[in-house]
């Protein structure tokens, strides 16, 4: 799910100055990416009307991928730095349903984030791929998202392979977050997640 612009141009000033300083973890694959701590909404006035923002789309989208509104809670947010030639390697996000990212600096069209289906998946073994086939999110083995523009969000099951090539371009900053539903229902066996 892709929400564009939805965050304002002072808050993705103040977000920048607050915590891109802040991003002083070293990524294990790429030496131009670095990350902030973990970080929660509670942990600054900023981050809290972040997540205010946040809170419908997750809403929204938790209903796309279970089919109810359920409440859902933020688990963590952070700040991640990719200066030129950074990478970051493919990964999924463990522990949660709903990942995200919002786009705090512009992004090189090379740099955009990349989603990729899981190798050995349950996917049908059979493909309808040939020259008059058309290739989209749903049917390609791998998806590199549209152009983000700075404070533009994207959604996606936290399950979901994703990486970013090879930054070309100046510095990129992003802020990624996880979220959890309030509980998940199958039948009469609930479970609850709290945080």
């Amino acid at each position: 799910m892709r929400v564009p612009r939805l965050l304002d141009q002072p808050l993705l000033d103040g977000l920048l100055e607050h915590f891109a300083e802040r991003a002083d973890i070293d990524n294990n694959a790429s030496a131009q990416l670095s990350h902030t701590a973990m970080l929660k909404p509670s942990d600054s006035p900023l981050l809290g009307v972040v997540a205010q923002h946040l809170a419908p789309r997750i809403a929204e989208f938790g209903a796309v991928l279970f089919g109810e509104q359920l409440g859902w809670s933020i688990k963590e947010m952070w700040v991640n730095v990719l200066d030129a030639g950074g990478r970051q390697a493919m990964h999924n996000h463990a522990n949660s349903f709903v990942s995200g990212v919002i786009y705090l600096t512009e992004t090189h069209a090379d740099a955009r984030t990349v989603f990729m289906k899981s190798p050995g998946g349950a996917d049908y073994a059979f493909k309808n791929d040939h020259a008059g086939a058309q290739t989209g999110p749903y049917n390609a083995d791998k998806w590199i998202s549209p152009s983000p523009e700075r404070g533009d969000l994207v959604l996606f099951p936290s399950y979901l392979l994703h990486a970013v090539p090879p930054n070309p371009g100046a510095r990129r900053i992003t802020m990624a977050f996880n979220a959890i539903p309030t509980h998940l229902d199958s039948w009469g066996y609930r479970i609850g997640f709290s945080g």
